[in-house]
């Protein structure tokens, strides 16, 4: 019940704000921007391709941090 009244509080303050009116503006602003016209959507060959580049950024960012943990790894434990 203290939650309910805590809840209903900040929501209040926020309305009285004008916090909420912006948020909601915001989000009337957002849809129009993404009606069909307005922007473009990737096509599912430019999707795909994009997938496998991130997919393979990953990878390469993961076999780089691996070999710097590795040499780091082998340079400290001969220093220690």
């Amino acid at each position: 019940m203290i939650w309910a009244v805590v809840i209903a509080g900040a929501f209040g303050l926020l309305w009285y704000k004008g916090y909420v009116a912006s948020l909601r503006l915001y989000f009337q602003e957002t849809w129009q921007e993404l009606k069909p016209g307005r922007c473009s959507w990737p096509t599912w060959t430019e999707l795909k391709g994009s997938t496998a580049l991130i997919g393979v950024t990953i990878f390469l960012l993961g076999v780089f941090i691996a070999v710097l943990d590795f040499i780091f790894n082998k340079f400290f434990t001969k220093i220690l």
